[in-house]
């Protein structure tokens, strides 16, 4: 079946067109019409699948036939996110899919002056994309009103239970109609997110795409055994084996983050940083430049690991691995995006086998890897262009880092 065979508007139509979808994906061809029937949903695909397109199609169509010139009615759907980058990046999604119609989406989250959010608010929108935090606010002071909320949805759902969105959810839907379209999606799901969804959800319909290996299979991964000091220089033998792809490189911290980021500018690489210590302006030049491949090497917190769709990431390296299981499925998701192509390599230390483990079991079986001769490891060791190897140096940067982390909070 083609977009073109649906029931949606021409306008719609003409914008998937212009965008070069043609055929649904499996999560979009399941989840649309149950969306347009009016059914809740509960939604569980692999990341690089489509599942933001596969609730936009839907709920654009079903506002543009009810939409009036008029914007005096109010919001009529809210989208709910854990990160400010989801929270752009859907509302992206949503203008392209919806720039034929009448329909206005618009988003609102913390990190930046209220200020022109709330112009855009007063001149009224349809589609509220948000996180909790800058929502709430909003709703406080009076500048965003709920109870016209027709459809409400979640998007990584469980990640936002991680990190301790679960009360917020829960006070939101105090604000919100009950006779509501509630719509759940997420890449991976456990007993907490079900038991919310159904307790918030009316007979929901549940659609799960779910092979075997929850990584989806257009993504070749592996696992290297490296010790915790030497990663930088694989790190750096990756990048420069590989100079025209585009690296995402996670790690666990905003030190480590800003760690690598210093010992690749000793290597002479350019990369960028995101994360949470961040402002908000530097957290999207940092994006921007990475998505139009300005600065190939971009260094991550899990603050980009859900949701976040950047076109072209030939290569994801987990320098550190995640501490939460599932957060592999979704670091790695960021390659191999729909019918890509993606490599994605995680380095192991020796104290980090047990979280390896642990992963290995989330999955179901084992992850490939990657053998290194003892020649090969020396000899990577041996040709770094980084020479600063003492402590003293290391403790510096994580000072510097923190200096620099007082002065911004000093400045909000």
């Amino acid at each position: 079946m083609k977009f073109e065979d649906y029931h949606i508007a021409t306008e719609i139509k003409r914008s998937l067109e212009k965008a070069g979808f043609k055929r649904p994906t499996d999560i979009q061809f399941k989840a649309i019409p149950a969306i347009m029937k009016g059914e809740d949903v509960l939604a569980i695909a692999q990341t690089g699948t489509g599942k933001t397109a596969a609730f936009a199609i839907p709920v654009i169509d079903i506002l543009n036939r009810k939409k009036s010139s008029s914007r005096t009615d109010g919001i009529k759907c809210l989208v709910m996110v854990p990160t400010r980058e989801l929270a752009i990046q859907i509302t992206e999604v949503f203008e392209r899919i919806g720039q034929y119609t009448h329909i206005k989406a618009f988003s609102v989250f913390g990190g930046v002056e209220q200020g022109p959010q709330i112009a855009q608010l007063e001149k009224g929108i349809d589609i509220l994309i948000s996180t909790p935090g800058r929502m709430f606010d909003l709703v406080s002071q009076g500048h965003i009103k709920l109870n016209k909320i027709e459809i409400l949805i979640l998007d990584e759902a469980d990640h936002m239970l991680d990190l301790g969105f679960i009360k917020d959810i829960q006070d939101l839907i105090k604000f919100l109609p009950k006779s509501r379209q509630t719509l759940f999606f997420s890449a991976t799901i456990n007993e907490k997110i079900k038991k919310l969804a159904y307790s918030l959800v009316r007979n929901a319909i549940r659609i799960q795409i779910s092979p075997q290996n929850p990584v989806a299979r257009n993504i070749t991964h592996s696992v290297a055994f490296i010790g915790m000091d030497d990663k930088r220089f694989f790190l750096e033998r990756v990048i420069k084996e590989n100079p025209d792809k585009k690296i995402l490189v996670f790690v666990r911290t905003k030190v480590r983050a800003e760690r690598v980021f210093k010992a690749l500018e000793r290597m002479e690489i350019e990369s960028v940083t995101i994360h949470g210590d961040k402002e908000q302006s530097d957290r999207l030049e940092a994006m921007n430049l990475f998505r139009k491949g300005e600065i190939k090497i971009l260094i991550a917190t899990d603050v980009s690991a859900r949701g976040i769709d950047i076109a072209n990431v030939d290569y994801v390296v987990n320098y550190d691995l995640p501490e939460q299981s599932e957060n592999y499925v979704h670091r790695v998701g960021r390659t191999g995006r729909g019918v890509q192509k993606g490599i994605a390599v995680s380095f192991c230390s020796p104290e980090e086998k047990p979280i390896l483990d642990e992963i290995q079991e989330f999955l179901g079986s084992p992850i490939d890897v990657l053998k290194i001769s003892t020649t090969d490891y020396s000899a990577t060791l041996d040709f770094t262009a980084d020479t600063t190897d003492d402590l003293k140096s290391l403790m510096k940067e994580v000072e510097d880092f923190q200096s620099r982390k007082k002065k911004n909070k000093k400045k909000g």
